[in-house]
């Protein structure tokens, strides 16, 4: 995969993020992907969140990994999910800023899961929920559930936090969505990062077929 380039992304809050942007040439989208929990380790370097990385440059498209608010050399502190909302947005804004033709996927990992699904942006085509602890944030905070655009939900099949049969009753009534089950994985995912690149491949393929 090409080396990233680091990149300041600038919230509307006024605050300066870390980012690692990766542009190959003649992009056809991109992806904003969002990494798990900051105060429990989480960054934009956490295995998962590079394995999407890696799956969407297997289908052309730009990556923007960005530092939540309070970590590595973003600034800020930790919003316990709800000001991370306004670090996604400003990502998005950058990321179309660069990609002015094509579809963006804003994609998140476990807590970044989450908070992916509570933003929405006008250049958004899809999104890609990782091991999505859904009651992390209040449920009325999804407002990508009352959204006509498609939405991936790659659920672990022992994830310890929301597994299969919990993920479905909480989507009930979601719009468009569809849930993929990584067998033999639990939330960590750690011997199925694979499984995760490939599912952010086929969704971007897939928005470009």
């Amino acid at each position: 995969m090409t080396a990233g380039t680091v990149v300041w992304v600038e919230t509307h809050d006024g605050l300066s993020l870390e980012g690692e942007l990766v542009l190959p040439a003649g992009a056809v989208g991109g992806a904003v992907i969002l990494h798990p929990h900051p105060l429990y380790g989480g960054d934009l370097a956490n295995p998962v969140v590079a394995a999407m990385a890696r799956g969407f440059a297997e289908a052309g498209f730009a990556t923007l990994r960005v530092n939540f608010r309070g970590v590595g050399a973003s600034d800020g502190e930790h919003g316990g999910g709800e000001a991370e909302r306004l670090d996604a947005a400003g990502a998005l804004d950058l990321l179309a800023s660069v990609i002015a033709d094509g579809p963006l996927v804003l994609a998140g990992y476990s807590f970044g899961a989450d908070v992916a699904l509570a933003v929405v942006h006008p250049r958004i085509e899809a999104w890609l929920a990782v091991a999505p602890p859904l009651a992390v944030l209040p449920a009325t905070s999804c407002i990508a559930a009352r959204d006509h655009r498609r939405k991936v939900l790659l659920v672990p099949e022992h994830d310890q936090f929301d597994p299969p049969a919990r993920v479905a009753e909480r989507i009930e009534g979601w719009e468009a969505t569809t849930v993929e089950i990584v067998a033999m994985a639990d939330h960590f995912l750690g011997a199925s990062t694979g499984a995760v690149a490939a599912a952010a491949a086929r969704l971007g393929a897939s928005l470009v077929s």
